[in-house]
């Protein structure tokens, strides 16, 4: 029989209970991550598995989620395009959750983490991503055949301090290095007051992901022409410490070695990565020495505020073997060019970076970040008809207002800011008499030539909006610029110039619109514009030349992205439109030096696809397929030199074609390999196209098994192999070469077949 309690003691009772359950709910506070870029995670679902409560993270990447105990706590947390991770941790903790993202969802991943966080299916533009896993798909010294995968994106490497890099064309007529393109580290600009980016001077395994914006659509980073690089740095993962141990030998005297040290606390981690390559070099001068350390850090201060350290010294002793005519080419391509190896000629340069980030959130819906950088660059280039000695300071600071406003059945996120960017320069060009003296000797400083000083400094500012209504996402865009430098040369106090272009206003509009779940179309009407680097401003005697413009260009594209239901297939497709005007075009002297000017105005007109197929899935295996393609249409629309009419042809230093097929094979056993083969169509070497570079086939490799010992100890070793076919090639033009068809040196041979090893191991405390 029931008993009754009196009603005064029932409400004791009851009380009692209440209490005992209040005490009882504890929370969980935390933060989820992207697990390559350390930037915070939206809409991410965090379970209590035991309990099955649930909550999802804020624009922050922030959650709490109230439990039934105070002992250990499973928790499950997944998001679409991130793998799903559980975790156990105890109540009452502030926790910070790394997630990785998948390969095979890529669209679903949030980029662009610097400005508007987005996933990338809703973008309004191209974007390409490489991942972590695509980074190490290489021996991690090489980064063309990386971006080579990249549609629209072609990297030329005459060596490994020889680089190009072009998107849509943009940027081929820049001699050695990348033009017409914006770079940035985290929030760090790695373009140059002297508009030239050197992305290959960072360390690779210091890189967990780049993100590639095709086309002057990003208004945020200073509309390059051609398009903008974001380069995410690797953190330590908080509450974890590990040391990494990888070596790489190959052919052509390739030793490389990366010691990594990371440690992370609750609300702080450091990273620690030194590198040394050495490499003897395929052709005749072209050792290589190169150094580097980098160090990035994350400070949690507290809930509002996060500080970011970057840090990153590079060191380098390269010998340039330069470029070949035809008949080298053919006949000895491992030779160097004959002045460049009496001259002995190399560049040694050190550079020095480093950038402090501020993050400060003043509630769930406004930020702010600041970035303060500065830089130290010098450089000491024998050269045959001349010899260079160049230094370098810049310093600069970004800051902006990111907010994200939701209301009903819409959500608007925006960002204002403003850029500022310092760069003094000082070039001396000495006489070169290796002439003078045995052969052998090498490069030997006579008498000084020029000292040119040059200081370019320049602020942008820009305001972006997204707004997303249902299935429709608009963005819009502003970005104005205004360049200003002087030049003087200090051997003729007199011969100073000032100059400074008129500012530069370039609005873009995009839209993109769900059609399904699995399927999205986009569109986009940017404008972009590219200033002249230092050399292209100054004459070969170290003149200035008040003439010279930057270039400007619109650039219209429509696209999609798609995926299966299952995800099996997924993919995207684009085409675009770009007319540039005011040209800038290199010409080579008698004295390997080079003239540039505004020469007219080119057509940019191609389509671009991605496509990765799953073949295979059977749990503990996986095959997959990818097929990247870009066909291309770039030509001289108006362009008139001297008595030659060049309109309508080619344009130089870019193929009409580039396909790529590769598979990967992963297990859960630890074994994974891929193979890569590219196409590359045929390239006009000169402006009259009365000379092509021959199209070719090349086919990479890598196999690797990895395994862990025990709970702390992991290895990995792998092996490698580029250009299986043993194709000769050009692996980079040197455009508009000085000479008849038969003497220019155009070519730049690329390697012969050749191989890899490597080892890594991990420990992880």
């Amino acid at each position: 029989m029931p008993i009754k309690l009196p009603k005064n003691r029932r409400l004791l009772f009851f009380f009692l209970c209440f209490t005992i359950t209040i005490h009882a709910q504890q929370r969980i506070d935390g933060t989820v991550v992207d697990a390559d870029t350390n930037l915070p995670v939206f809409n991410a679902v965090v379970t209590d598995t035991f309990s099955k409560t649930t909550t999802k993270t804020n624009y922050r990447g922030k959650f709490s989620l109230s439990v039934a105990t105070t002992e250990n706590v499973e928790l499950q947390i997944s998001l679409e395009g991130y793998q799903s991770q559980k975790i156990n941790t105890i109540a009452g903790k502030n926790i910070t959750i790394s997630l990785q993202p998948k390969n095979n969802t890529l669209d679903a991943v949030i980029i662009n983490g610097l400005t508007i966080e987005q996933q990338l299916k809703q973008t309004t533009e191209t974007v390409s991503i490489v991942s972590k896993s695509e980074i190490n798909s290489e021996n991690t010294v090489q980064l063309a055949p990386i971006l080579n995968r990249v549609p629209g994106v072609f990297m030329q490497s005459g060596s490994l301090n020889t680089n190009r890099i072009t998107i849509r064309g943009i940027g081929a007529r820049s001699p050695f290095a990348t033009a017409n393109i914006r770079a940035y580290y985290a929030d760090i600009p790695l373009t140059d007051g002297n508009g030239e980016s050197a992305i290959e001077d960072l360390e690779l395994a210091a890189i967990s992901r780049m993100e590639i914006h095709k086309g002057p659509s990003s208004s945020s980073y200073g509309v390059g022409l051609g398009g903008t690089i974001l380069l995410y740095p690797e953190y330590a993962k908080f509450n974890e410490t590990n040391t990494n141990l990888f070596t790489t030998v190959g052919s052509f005297g390739l030793f490389r070695t990366v010691a990594k040290v990371t440690h992370g606390g609750e609300k702080a981690n450091i990273n620690v990565i030194y590198s040394n390559t050495h490499s003897d070099g395929y052709r005749e001068n072209n050792a290589l020495d190169k150094a580097t350390a980098t160090i990035t850090s994350n400070w949690l201060v507290n809930e509002q505020n996060e500080l970011t350290f970057l840090g990153n010294y590079t060191t380098l002793k390269a010998f340039i073997p330069s470029s070949l005519n035809r008949e080298d080419y053919e006949n000895a391509p491992q030779s160097a060019a004959a002045i460049w190896n009496n001259a002995r000629g190399f560049e040694d340069f050190k550079k020095t970076l480093f950038g402090v980030n501020w993050r400060h959130d003043f509630n769930d819906n406004y930020t702010q970040k600041t970035s303060i950088f500065s830089s130290f660059n010098s450089n000491y280039e024998p050269r045959p008809f001349n010899i260079l000695e160049e230094k370098a300071t810049t310093f600069g600071i970004r800051t902006r207002l990111l907010a994200t406003n939701t209301f009903e059945n819409s959500t608007l996120k925006w960002s204002v800011g403003g850029e500022l960017f310092f760069d003094d320069y000082n070039a001396k060009q000495y006489d070169n008499l290796y002439q003078d003296f045995p052969a052998g000797t090498g490069s030997v400083a006579g008498d000084i030539v020029s000292n040119i000083d040059e200081t370019r400094n320049y602020f942008n500012l820009f305001a972006e909006a997204i707004y997303e209504w249902k299935k429709l996402s608009f963005s819009v865009g502003l970005h104005v610029n205004q360049t200003k430098y002087t030049a003087e040369n200090q051997l003729n106090a007199s011969a100073k110039e000032e100059f400074a272009f008129d500012a530069i206003v370039s609005p873009k509009f995009g839209v993109n619109y769900e059609v399904a779940s699995n399927f999205n179309l986009f569109g986009s009407v940017a404008h972009g514009f590219s200033t002249p680097t230092t050399a292209e401003t100054l004459f070969p005697n170290g003149a200035f030349n008040p003439d010279i413009k930057a270039e400007r260009g619109w650039n219209v594209e429509i696209g999609s992205r798609f995926h299966t239901k299952n995800r099996k297939l997924s993919g995207s497709v684009s085409l675009y439109a770009m007319a540039v005007s005011d040209l800038l075009v290199n010409r080579r002297t008698a004295t390997d030096q080079n003239i540039t000017l505004n020469a007219g105005k080119t057509t940019h007109n191609g389509i671009e696809a991605a496509l990765r197929y799953e073949l295979i899935n059977t749990g503990s295996f996986t095959l997959s397929s990818y097929v990247n393609a870009s066909l291309n249409d770039f030509r001289f629309k108006e362009f008139t030199e001297t008595n030659a009419n060049f309109s309508g042809n080619d344009l130089t230093g870019v193929p009409k074609s580039v396909v790529n097929l590769g598979i990967e094979l992963t297990s859960q056993k630890g074994f994974y390999g891929r193979l890569d083969f590219q196409a590359v169509g045929e390239m006009p070497a000169n402006d009259e196209n009365t000379v092509y570079s021959d199209a070719f086939e090349l086919l990479n490799g890598k196999i690797g098994y990895q395994n862990t010992i025990g709970s702390q100890f992991s290895y990995d070793i792998s092996l490698g192999a580029n250009n299986i076919f043993d194709t000769k090639y050009v692996s980079q033009l040197q455009v508009n070469a000085f000479g008849n068809d038969a003497t220019a040196r155009y070519f730049y041979p690329g390697l012969p077949f050749n191989m890899y090893g490597g080892v890594q191991l991990n420990y992880q405390l």
